[in-house]
């Protein structure tokens, strides 16, 4: 397939000489090259699209697609190979490998997944109370919540005394910590 600049040199060699042996020598390429551009371009074709051809596989594409969907992309191509032999397909098993591949290709670009970023609004930060935590008769109780919050945060900003901060300067439970 030549370029749309190689055509158009082909052409306007044509149009000069009026004959497909001299174009073709000033345009450096085989005389039914210049013959077939000036018969598309005598027809209204586009000189740069190629004729689509009939494939042998065409008339059971449906039935490749059908198995590739119920199964949700995990057929092989040789089972389906198998299964067009026995509908009367007489086609070889490369060209079913390729059509099950293609059909594979499409089902899986219409099921991915999507992932969409995190893109906080207002009111949707967590927001925690510091100051009286939940009521427990055990005294570590309180602390289990912010454990977890704090075990899986990024980045916290505090105001104030955490409760094992103020348990540590009190010495409750533990030695007591001095704030020089």
């Amino acid at each position: 397939m030549k370029r749309a600049e190689g055509i158009v040199e082909i052409l306007e060699a044509f149009d000069l000489t009026g004959s497909y042996r001299a174009a073709a020598e000033l345009a450096g390429c085989s005389h039914h090259t210049v013959a077939r551009y000036v018969r598309l371009r005598a027809v209204g074709r586009t000189l740069t699209e190629r004729a689509a051809r009939d494939r042998l596989i065409d008339g059971y594409l449906a039935k490749v697609e059908e198995w590739v969907e119920r199964s949700r992309r995990k057929v092989r191509a040789d089972v389906v190979h198998d299964k067009l032999l026995a509908l009367g397909f007489d086609g070889s098993e490369r060209t079913t490998r390729r059509a099950v591949a293609r059909a594979k290709r499409a089902y899986a670009a219409g099921h991915r997944r999507v992932y969409r970023p995190w893109i906080p609004g207002p009111g949707m930060w967590l927001q925690f109370d510091w100051g009286q935590g939940p009521r427990s008769s055990r005294r570590d109780s309180r602390r289990r919540p912010v454990d977890r919050l704090l075990h899986h945060a990024h980045v916290i900003i505090t105001e104030g005394r955490s409760h094992r901060l103020t348990d540590a300067l009190e010495g409750r439970g533990v030695t007591p910590l001095d704030p020089r």
